[in-house]
């Protein structure tokens, strides 16, 4: 069963789901997401329009209950993401809130509505949720994650960071990806334990929730950055049990600033929509600053580059290949994407490119269509240089990339968002540091760097 705590006879929990100033109980949740599920019966996929409400849980929630597949869609959409996603999905109709231009039906979430009807459990193997990709290469694509996938994918975890139901998590992050819908919403549900969804991830919400119980605490790096700046609101996080961080690399100046402030060490992890997260640091286990881990429970990694096996010796760098229980299956609708990605021996090539130390340690060098740097014969690693920089005390963010020349074939160019100071001094900063070949040969200083709604940074529009 996906969710053993959401049945009719289980015990009751206050507030547990809060979302912001509203709160479900553990019967409210069941029983208002039984009616939803009632409502919904005999469709196939529906569409959610993810805003951090209540009724989005309820939506979400009843969607399971009824074995109909859930379309998460980000609020935020145009109307070419938008009009993609329901296309591709097959979505007939809109449950809960809907555009105000929607052209689909719309199923309303009836807050207050109960019923306690008992819903047989659907198979494993059903699809539970189509996510979709953040599109940064193109239109999104659909990831259709069964519920075994979820099961999986949550019970490493528990594995790992020995979460348990007692456990209160607390965050405020999107409900239409992995990293918020599934380990922020459904991972307390299965465990059965309580969420706050502060709606906004603001440092002094996070602190607020700690008089309310709260003992995790999920962010991504620009939350963690906000609340190392914020030295009243990292220290009420003291007594926390665990902080964890993902989706984009947590830069090592700001995990060494919340360990100052707060006595704790963020675990981070490594994921994506297509596999759900693989890899993390163990809450029992070594944290080193930079690194996302070691494989979860079920999980095998490699290195490879081409078809040659590289060494796990914490230096070669190669494209990251990992395989386990939580991956979906495939893209949706694009069976030329799929077998690109998912190989014939069931491993997927996730597009990243990383280090494996002899322990089993991961880093993630990034991307390697962005973040591998191939300069004047040398395979370098973007987030290495990024590293650095950030320790510099003029730099708050900065993202670094190759682009083409006709004589190292990349150069590596900075971009800052910091104080302007000579572009000697970042350069010497580097080459103080690393080898000299890994030096910037650029900076450029900008306002911002561009961002999607995760806080991952687009280097596509760097170029």
């Amino acid at each position: 069963m996906l969710f053993p705590t959401l049945t009719p006879n289980a015990p009751d929990l206050p507030d547990a789901i809060s979302v912001g100033d509203d709160h479900l109980s553990r019967e409210d949740l069941v029983g208002a997401a039984t009616a939803v599920a009632e409502r919904i019966a005999g469709a196939r996929t529906v569409a959610v329009l993810a805003r951090p409400t209540t009724d989005t849980v309820l939506a979400i929630v009843g969607c399971l209950i009824a074995g109909v597949a859930a379309v998460p869609v980000p609020p935020d959409s145009g109307s070419r993401e938008l009009d993609h996603i329901l296309t591709d999905s097959g979505a007939q109709a809109w449950l809960g809130a809907a555009p105000d231009d929607a052209t689909l039906p719309v199923i309303p979430v009836r807050r207050y509505a109960r019923s306690w009807h008992r819903h047989p459990e659907p198979p494993e193997s059903s699809i539970a949720l189509i996510l979709y990709t953040s599109g940064t290469t193109g239109l999104p694509k659909g990831v259709p994650i069964t519920r075994r996938s979820i099961a999986a994918g949550l019970d490493a975890l528990a594995d790992a960071w020995q979460w348990s139901s007692d456990d209160v998590l607390t965050h405020g992050l999107p409900l239409f990806h992995v990293h918020g819908l599934i380990l922020g919403m459904l991972g307390p549900l299965r465990r059965g334990g309580r969420l706050i969804h502060t709606i906004t991830p603001k440092a002094e919400n996070y602190a607020a929730a700690m008089q309310r119980g709260a003992t995790m605490f999920f962010g991504v790096p620009t939350v963690w950055h906000r609340v190392a700046a914020d030295p009243t609101a990292a220290q009420a996080l003291s007594s926390a049990r665990l902080l964890v961080s993902g989706s984009a690399p947590l830069p090592v100046p700001v995990f060494e600033s919340i360990r100052d402030l707060t006595g704790h060490e963020i675990v981070e992890r490594y994921g994506m929509t297509e596999t759900m997260i693989t890899v993390s640091t163990r809450s029992d286990g070594e944290r080193r600053p930079g690194w996302v881990g070691l494989p979860l429970a079920g999980v095998q990694t490699r290195l490879r580059e081409g078809d040659a096996d590289l060494p796990h010796d914490g230096e070669s760098v190669g494209d990251l290949h990992v395989r386990g229980p939580m991956m979906a299956a495939g893209y949706l609708n694009q069976p030329d994407k799929t077998a690109e990605s998912w190989l014939d021996d069931g491993f997927f090539a996730t597009g990243d490119v990383a280090v494996i130390d002899p322990d089993g340690m991961h880093r993630i060098v990034g991307r390697r269509a962005t973040d591998l740097i191939k300069s004047g014969g040398f395979r370098i690693g973007a987030g290495e240089i990024e590293t650095v920089l950030l320790g510099h005390p003029s730099v708050d963010e900065v993202a670094v990339i190759g682009i083409p020349d006709d004589d190292l074939g990349q150069r590596i160019v900075a971009y800052v968002v910091g104080e302007r100071i000579p572009d000697s001094e970042l350069i010497d900063h580097v080459t103080a540091e690393l080898s000299h070949h890994k030096r910037p040969r650029e900076i450029r200083f900008v306002n911002a760097l561009p961002r999607n709604a995760m806080g991952k940074v687009q280097k596509k529009l760097l170029e």
